[in-house]
């Protein structure tokens, strides 16, 4: 896989805005609440812009109480196509290349000697899921964590110009991600402008090719399950 120039943020620097940005993205809950102090300390060790993104929010989320915070979660997230959080979604909605794509994110996971687990304590996600990629890039493997989303770059940044085009608070977080990776390239500009226009492919046909054999447990010799984030501690 094809690797771009680096930002310019530490690598310390890029655990702290990955991590940070999963724990806030993540549905809101007490613990999230219960978390912001941690999180705003930490992020004065990131650049400016970074920095005030992440603390922009959660001044958002100690103004709004948690029931408000969590219908606007579900209003933005799951009703509204062009804000998944789903990465594989936007190059390829429902359809039967999804599929492939999320084995290529499983792969990567288990290529670092991880695999997610699928108990609750991450809510079953998906591989693709920001939130899981994000921690997956914080926690165990900055090069390949950083290889899937610019992988997913088109997708990222039309999530991105989606929640700014609604002031949705959501939209400083991914600013601050969006920060952690190089400029956008022509060819992807161009992927952002056919997404925007066109949207999704919508063919609904399931996602059964995820659990081809050769990517489930037991598949490979030396694994581990995928541990929940050491900073600024883990979810449950």
């Amino acid at each position: 896989m094809s690797r771009r120039p680096k930002a310019g943020l530490a690598p310390h620097q890029l655990t702290i805005a990955w991590q940070s940005v999963s724990l806030l993205l993540d549905y809101p809950g007490p613990e999230m609440l219960a978390r912001l102090d941690v999180i705003r300390a930490a992020s004065h060790r990131l650049p400016v812009a970074i920095g005030d993104s992440i603390r922009g929010f959660a001044d958002h989320l100690e103004r709004a109480s948690l029931p408000e915070l969590q219908a606007e979660y579900v209003e933005t997230f799951d009703n509204r196509r062009r804000c998944n959080l789903f990465l594989t979604y936007f190059a390829h909605g429902d359809t039967r290349k999804r599929g492939m794509a999320l084995l290529r994110f499983k792969q990567t996971y288990l290529e670092s000697g991880f695999e997610l687990d699928p108990e609750p304590s991450r809510g079953g996600e998906l591989p693709d899921h920001l939130c899981v990629v994000l921690e997956f890039a914080a926690t165990i493997d900055q090069e390949r964590g950083r290889g899937l989303m610019l992988d997913h770059r088109a997708g990222l940044e039309l999530l991105r110009v989606s929640l700014a085009d609604m002031s949705s608070p959501w939209a400083a977080l991914l600013d601050a991600v969006t920060a952690t990776l190089p400029p956008l390239r022509g060819d992807e500009r161009d992927a952002v402008r056919r997404l925007a226009a066109e949207g999704p492919p919508e063919e609904e046909v399931g996602l059964a090719p995820f659990a081809a054999p050769q990517f489930s447990p037991g598949a490979t010799a030396e694994k581990t399950l995928l541990p929940m984030p050491s900073f600024p501690g883990a979810r449950r």
